[in-house]
């Protein structure tokens, strides 16, 4: 079992097997290698249930007993992945973080992805002995190797990271942050070209404490995060190690759950990456990297690895992550507090939200509607033109174009627009020409049109929109529709659902900070309606109303306080639990408010990706979601994206639409990240 700092919990899940009798698992092992075939089950069985020390001493009393190698015998018997992963999990950590660095600088090419994920990931004591191990196992010097097979700043941060000498956790300094704040972004943001070895210094020396106090300090002083401005000056392979150090600095079990989930998600399992991490953390963190996983996922590790493997290699793998976490929205006692110091962050950071729309510099309303106007005159139509020009002006400007448009030709601007375009780029032109409040009101409009509701546009806008944003609506909605929002809600909708809609189309949500009295009894309430079962039914009715009037009436200061008092008092995460207690569009719409609460940005960046994911696109939402954000926080919005779902906006946006509807979208997103 790991050796575990003074006061640190144990939170892997093989533990030292009691009565341990090294020679006993020597005889066990060697009769089930004995013979015609062998017995996997018996092998997978014992081995998962030894600690990596107890294994090590079955292999010394293997060979005083048969004179053999059990590595060795192991290799022989057994075949493919489950070979891998038994031999794997005999190693001592140490040699098998060589073994794996060995193979990925062996032969032609090089696996930089497994260079990056342990030498980002490793302490400086696993450092120390991982390079010793690898002396001792290959009688050569792995920084000299590691020099001869990479190359620039990624070879300069990885030699930076084997002298495993960041600073303990102990070692922070307030001046120092600022300073390095103003390092960092003058090294990058404020310079032509990039200082890359002030990155280098700074993220591969400073300790883990520390760090997390620069990049909040980063957020606040420069209104982005670290993650953003690496993705802008850096690039390649140091661009992908850099980040890897931010996650790691943020939050090691984090970093290991996304990695373990792109293994396993989509066609094919990359099962080198899914050995080696499960290997790895077995006697770590993988209790708090199942956590993470689930909550980050919505799924288990376990049922993942479960779908997604077979046979002994599947055994083997589920042994190693220890339980299944599927029931329920329940943390364990760390993970939880982890949740609570997230609610924690949200609750006092301060991100600076951006769109990528902005004013145009050197505006000419006239130059730009005569350009309009040629673009549109005569035989076709020049749809680059009219993007150019609409993509790239702010929505107060393109109002000045459509009324210079119409006192020079007495001609309606959207008029003409729509007669002259068509299919999804009409619709997303047609939606930046309009006021925000307009654009607003139509979606509403139509999502109640016709047969049939449709609701997650409904929830989209009005779960997401601040008092402002809503009166406006109100107001558009009358003026265009003559008659009121709140009567279309009502009659179109039913049940505790239309009263949710109304209280949230009404734009009544406080805007104060939060009231540290009104907290613990909201959150009590949260728990009660949220355990329903143990309630009266007789008190449903009145319970469901005090609850929605906390989400839709509550600043959303007040409620993260609220939701971070949740788990301290039930030790389950609301947006889950939620989830599992509700149904259908009432679920839906309490997520959509929580999801918003805790990062509006990211709320969005999800229904992006859904609106893109699969056969098919959801062109409706992915236009409704640019137009409605370019102006306010879509740069945050594409900084959530590419954080989540590693890839950017803008490459999922060229890989799911095509003409001149994917040029203007591209134009509205404004950068490639």
């Amino acid at each position: 079992m790991a050796k575990l700092a003074q006061g640190t919990k144990y939170r892997g899940s093989i533990h030292d097997f009691p009565d341990f009798d090294p020679s006993q698992d020597a005889e066990t092992l060697y009769n089930a290698m004995k013979g015609f075939g062998s017995d996997k089950e018996a092998i997978l069985e014992l081995i998962t249930s030894r600690s990596n020390r107890q294994r090590q001493e079955i292999c010394q009393n293997y060979k005083s007993l048969y004179g053999k190698d059990l590595i060795a015998d192991l290799k022989y018997e057994l075949t493919g992945k489950f070979e891998r992963l038994i031999v794997g999990l005999m190693r001592p950590p140490a040699y098998s973080d060589a073994k794996e660095i060995k193979d990925a600088i062996s032969g032609i090419g090089t696996d930089e992805k497994c260079l990056i994920e342990i030498l980002a990931s490793r302490t400086n004591e696993q450092i120390h002995q991982l390079v010793a191990a690898y002396k001792d196992a290959y009688e050569r010097d792995l920084e000299a190797d590691v020099i001869g097979d990479t190359s620039g700043h990624f070879q300069k941060m990885l030699v930076v990271l084997l002298q495993g000498t960041r600073e303990e956790d102990d070692v922070v300094s307030e001046d120092l942050v600022q300073q390095d704040v103003q390092d960092l972004y003058e090294a990058g943001e404020l310079k032509w070209g990039t200082d890359e070895a002030q990155f280098i210094y700074i993220l591969g020396n400073r300790s883990k404490q520390h760090l997390r106090l620069v990049f909040d300090e980063y957020l606040k002083t420069t209104g982005k995060p670290i993650e953003a401005s690496i993705r802008g000056e850096l690039s390649g392979d140091f661009e992908k190690l850099m980040l890897a150090v931010v996650k790691c600095v943020r939050s090691t079990p984090e970093y290991f759950a996304e990695r373990l989930f792109k293994a396993m998600k989509g066609l094919g399992t990359r099962d080198n990456t899914l050995i080696r991490i499960m290997v790895s953390r077995s006697e770590l963190d993988i209790l708090d990297v199942r956590e993470i996983f689930r909550t980050k996922y919505e799924k288990s590790l376990y049922s993942m690895i479960k779908n997604d493997t077979s046979g002994e290699y599947k055994k083997t793998l589920l042994k190693l992550c220890g339980g299944d976490d599927d029931a329920a929205g329940k943390f364990f006692p760390e993970a939880a507090q982890v949740a609570y110091q997230m609610w924690e962050l949200s609750a006092v950071a301060r991100v600076e939200v951006k769109g990528t729309v902005r004013p145009a510099g050197d505006f000419n309303p006239d130059t730009d509607a005569k350009a309009l106007r040629k673009a549109m005159k005569g035989l076709g139509t020049d749809e680059d033109t009219i993007i150019d020009i609409i993509a790239h002006r702010s929505n107060a400007q393109r109002q000045q174009i459509r009324q210079t448009f119409k006192s020079h030709f007495g001609r309606d601007l959207m008029a003409d627009l729509k007669s002259e375009l068509s299919g999804d780029l009409a619709r997303l032109i047609l939606g930046l020409m309009m006021p925000p409040a307009h654009y607003d009101a139509k979606q509403l409009k139509k999502a109640m049109e016709g047969a049939g509701t449709d609701e997650k546009a409904l929830i989209e806008i009005l779960a997401t929109r601040t008092n402002a944003e809503i009166r406006a609506i109100n107001e558009a909605y009358k003026e265009d529709y003559h008659k009121s929002l709140e009567d279309d809600l009502s009659s179109d909708t039913s049940g505790l659902f239309k009263r949710i809609l109304i209280s949230l189309a009404t734009g009544n949500r406080e805007e104060g900070g939060e009231d540290r009295d009104r907290v613990r009894e909201d959150a009590q309430v949260a728990a009660e309606i949220l355990e329903i079962a143990d309630t009266p039914s007789g008190d449903r009715s009145s319970l469901e109303t005090r609850f929605m009037m906390i989400l839709c009436t509550r600043s959303y200061q007040h409620l993260r306080r609220v939701f971070q008092e949740f788990v301290k008092m039930t030790n389950y995460d609301v947006e889950h639990t939620i989830k599992k207690g509700m149904s259908g569009d009432v679920r839906d719409v309490f997520v959509a408010i929580v999801q918003s609460v805790k990062n509006k940005p990211l709320f969005f960046a999800d229904k992006l990706y859904k609106s893109m994911k699969g056969a098919g696109t959801e062109e409706k939402t992915l236009t409704r979601i640019m137009v409605s954000r370019s102006e306010i926080d879509l740069l945050n919005i594409r900084w959530e994206f590419i954080e989540k779902y590693d890839k950017s906006l803008h490459q999922a946006i060229e890989g799911d639409t095509s003409g001149h509807f994917l040029k203007a979208l591209l134009a509205v997103c404004g950068g490639k990240d």
